[in-house]
C-alpha cells in the first residue's frame, strides 16, 4: 500500500496553497534489484498513466524535428518450451477486453482499408493487424497494439497538439518511416502511428523496409563489429558456466519436462515464462512437476547480473558503436539538413528490436538505462534557438525521461551549462569523430577492418 500525503484541512475548511508536485513516482523503485519488479517493468502492461518529459523546452525554442526508435510491443514468445502446453494467448483484437484503448475499434477498421498505402518490398504482404485466436510465435498480442495506440497518442498531445511539428495538411515527405520485415514491428509502428498522426492517410504512408536489425542499410560489411559480438557472447558463456545455481536449475528444469539440460537452455526459457507476469498465464506444468518463480528468479537474476557485468567489460560497447554507427550517422545527417533549413522528414520512426536499441543507449553512452521493455522508445529532438535561430540543441528521451545528461558526449557540457539541453554540434561531432577515437581510427570504414593492439 502507498500511502499518499494530503494537504491538512484548515479550521475554515478550506486547503493551503499546495505546493507543485513533481510527478510522483508511481512505482516506488525497490532498494535491491528485485527479478519479479523487473519483469513487470519489462512487460510494460498499459495500466498507469505515462509520464512523459518530452516536448520541454524554454518558451522562446522552437521544436524543428523529432526522430523516434520503438521496440516493438507485447509479443507472443519466441520460443515454446519443449514438452509443456504453449501459453494460451489470443491474438485477435476484441475492443472489449482488457487492455484495450478508445482508438482500438477505429484502429482495427482503419487498417483493414490500406490498399493506399505505399509498403516497401515484403512489407506488403504481411498483416496490418494481429488477428490469430491462438498467437502465432512473435506475433504482436493485443497488449503491444494498445501500448503503441498509447505511445502515439501521447506523442501526437505534445508534438502535434502543443508544438505543431505536423499540420492537418501534412504531407509524406514530412516522414521518413523504416521497419524490419517482422509483422510485429509493422504493426507497431501502424498503431503508434494511427493515434499520432493528425490525419492517418493510407495514401501519405510509405513505409520502408530494413532487412537489418542493426539498421545498417548499405553500411553492414564491418568485420570488427562482428568481432566484438563473438567476444560478448564468449563473455556472457563465460559469466553462465560460472553460475552454480543457474546450472542447477536447468538440470532441474530439464527434468521436470524430460529432455536434456542443453535442449531446454535453446529453448530459452524465459521467454515462454514471462507470461506468467505480462498475460497472467500460470507457469508450465507436467506430470513430474512444475516450473515456478524459483526457476524464474534465478534466471532473471542471471540476466540482470549478465547486463551488469556487460556493461563492466566493454565489449558490447564496442560492438554497439560499429554497430550503431550506419544509424547514428542516418539520424544525424538528417538532423543537420533540417538545421540548414530543409523541411523534409521532420518526423522519422524507426520500429524495431531490443536488439537495435539496446546497442544505440549503449554507444550513446546511457549506462543507466534498463535493458528496452516492451514498446520502448527513444526520442531524438531537435530544437532551434529562438533568440539565435542558427544555434541549434538536440534532448534525448527515452521512456519519457531525459537522458541528454547521461550521454557521453554531453555530460561535461550539462556540469557548465545551465540551458537544458545539448548543443547539435556535439553530437555531429560524436557520430564522425568521437566514435571511433577508441579503435585508434579517424572513420566507420578504419575502425571496422583495424585489429585492436
Amino acid at each position: 500500500v502507498h500511502l499518499i500525503p494530503v494537504n491538512p484541512i484548515r479550521e475554515d475548511g478550506l486547503n493551503p496553497k499546495s505546493r507543485k508536485r513533481i510527478m510522483p513516482d508511481l512505482l516506488t523503485e525497490p532498494p535491491a534489484v528485485d527479478p519479479v519488479y523487473e519483469a513487470h517493468v519489462y512487460c510494460n502492461l498499459p495500466t498507469v498513466a505515462e509520464r512523459s518529459m518530452e516536448g520541454h523546452a524554454p518558451h522562446y525554442f522552437k521544436l524543428v524535428s523529432v526522430q523516434v526508435l520503438i521496440r516493438h510491443g507485447d509479443r507472443y514468445p519466441l520460443y515454446a518450451i519443449p514438452k509443456t502446453k504453449r501459453p494460451d494467448i489470443d491474438c485477435m483484437l476484441l475492443p472489449g477486453r482488457k487492455p484495450s484503448h478508445p482508438q482500438l475499434e477505429a484502429f482495427i477498421k482503419h487498417m483493414s482499408k490500406g490498399s493506399a498505402a505505399q509498403l516497401d518490398g515484403s512489407l506488403s504482404s504481411l498483416p496490418r493487424y494481429p488477428s490469430h485466436s491462438l498467437c502465432e510465435m512473435g506475433e504482436l498480442t493485443q497488449t503491444g497494439v494498445v501500448q503503441h495506440l498509447r505511445n502515439g497518442q501521447l506523442l501526437q498531445e505534445i508534438y502535434i497538439n502543443k508544438h505543431k511539428l505536423l499540420l492537418r495538411d501534412w504531407t509524406a515527405k514530412q516522414l521518413y518511416l523504416e521497419t524490419t520485415g517482422k509483422s510485429r514491428t509493422l504493426q507497431s509502428a501502424l498503431a503508434l502511428l494511427y493515434t499520432f498522426l493528425p490525419d492517418f492517410d493510407w495514401k501519405k504512408i510509405n513505409m520502408r523496409h530494413q532487412w537489418s536489425t542493426i539498421f545498417c542499410s548499405g553500411s553492414c560489411d564491418c568485420p570488427m563489429r562482428n568481432h566484438y559480438l563473438e567476444e560478448e557472447q564468449r563473455r556472457q558463456y563465460s559469466l553462465r558456466v560460472k553460475n552454480n545455481d543457474l546450472e542447477k536449475i536447468y538440470v532441474d528444469m530439464a527434468k521436470i519436462v524430460g529432455i536434456p539440460t542443453r535442449q531446454l537452455r535453446a529453448s530459452n526459457p524465459i521467454d515462454s515464462l514471462l507470461c506468467y507476469f505480462c498475460h497472467n498465464v500460470s507457469f508450465p506444468c507436467t506430470k513430474t512437476g512444475c516450473i515456478g518463480m524459483e526457476h524464474f528468479k534465478v534466471i532473471k537474476r542471471h540476466q540482470l547480473e549478465d547486463e551488469r557485468e556487460r556493461q563492466e567489460k566493454k565489449l558490447y560497447f564496442l560492438y554497439a558503436l560499429l554497430a550503431t554507427h550506419p544509424l547514428l550517422n542516418q539520424t544525424v545527417n538528417r538532423l543537420q539538413r533540417i538545421a540548414e533549413g530543409k523541411k523534409e522528414e521532420v518526423f522519422v520512426l524507426y520500429s524495431a528490436h531490443d536488439v537495435t536499441l539496446s546497442p544505440v543507449l549503449s554507444a550513446l553512452g546511457v549506462t543507466e538505462a534498463r535493458f528496452p521493455r516492451f514498446a520502448a522508445r527513444l526520442v531524438f529532438e531537435l530544437w532551434q534557438d529562438g533568440k539565435r535561430p542558427k544555434e541549434h540543441f538536440i534532448r534525448i528521451l527515452y521512456n519519457g525521461a531525459d537522458v541528454t545528461s547521461q550521454t557521453s558526449f554531453c555530460r561535461d557540457y550539462y556540469k557548465r551549462s545551465s540551458k537544458p539541453m545539448c548543443p547539435l554540434e556535439r553530437f555531429v561531432r560524436f557520430v564522425k569523430r568521437d566514435m571511433f577515437l577508441v579503435f585508434n581510427s579517424t572513420s566507420y570504414y578504419d575502425a571496422c577492418r583495424r585489429r585492436p593492439l
